[in-house]
């Protein structure tokens, strides 16, 4: 078990289930590269889509054009986030086909 990574404490252990894909409670290894997004869908078998959203300058009409990004991560089950709740992930290797990141915090939960 790590008891910090990237500077964030580790969260409690679910007692239900062990997840070998957990960075603080299993075996995976997180990289430097990390993003920060909002859930806008969860899977039941801890997959979940974050998307943010960036300003892109548009020279040709000189103004700027609103854009967003979607990325698949894994949703551990001690942290178990949430649709709506702001999320810090890291990049780590390839989970699955699509999953190449995983959760490491919520920042701002939704009630």
């Amino acid at each position: 078990m790590k008891k910090e990574i990237l500077g964030i404490i580790a969260p409690e252990q679910p007692g239900s289930r062990y997840d070998k894909n957990d960075p603080f409670h299993g075996e995976l290894n997180v990289k430097q590269e990390t993003v920060v997004g909002t859930i806008v869908k969860k899977d039941a078998h801890g997959s979940a889509t974050i998307e943010w959203e960036r300003m892109v300058d548009v020279p040709k009409y000189e103004r700027k054009d609103k854009r967003r990004s979607r990325i698949r991560v894994h949703n551990p089950a001690s942290i178990n986030a949430q649709i709506g709740d702001k999320v810090l992930v890291a990049k780590t290797r390839p989970i699955s086909k699509s999953k190449h990141h995983v959760i490491l915090r919520v920042i701002e939960a939704v009630q």
